[in-house]
């Protein structure tokens, strides 16, 4: 399992044009063939930061998915209002914390 993390930082009169793009394709990207669930999250120190949390079952469905029309219509539109060039990891899990039972 591939897990991407991507960070979003945009210009602060974007945003809400941003989440509306967002709620529009969201369930396009979580229901995408190979995507496991995917998390939007904000930076409390900046507002303006959010990430984005996907799993995928392999480099390939993450490849496929960058590859798609849905990916790239998404890119193309909130893309011009980014402050700062996005960051992406793709990554491993080394621990996960969040499957044990915490009773």
């Amino acid at each position: 399992m591939i897990v991407r993390i991507v960070k979003l930082e945009f210009q602060k009169d974007k945003l809400d044009d941003f989440l509306f793009i967002f709620n529009q394709t969201k369930t396009k990207v979580s229901n995408f063939e190979g995507c496991l669930g995917m998390q939007l999250v904000q930076d409390l120190a900046n507002p303006s930061v959010y990430f984005t949390y996907s799993h995928w079952e392999s480099e390939q469905a993450l490849s496929n998915y960058r590859q798609s029309d849905v990916f790239k219509i998404i890119w193309k539109s909130i893309k011009p209002w980014f402050e700062k060039p996005a960051e992406a990891y793709s990554t491993v899990i080394y621990f996960d914390g969040f499957s044990n039972s915490k009773k």
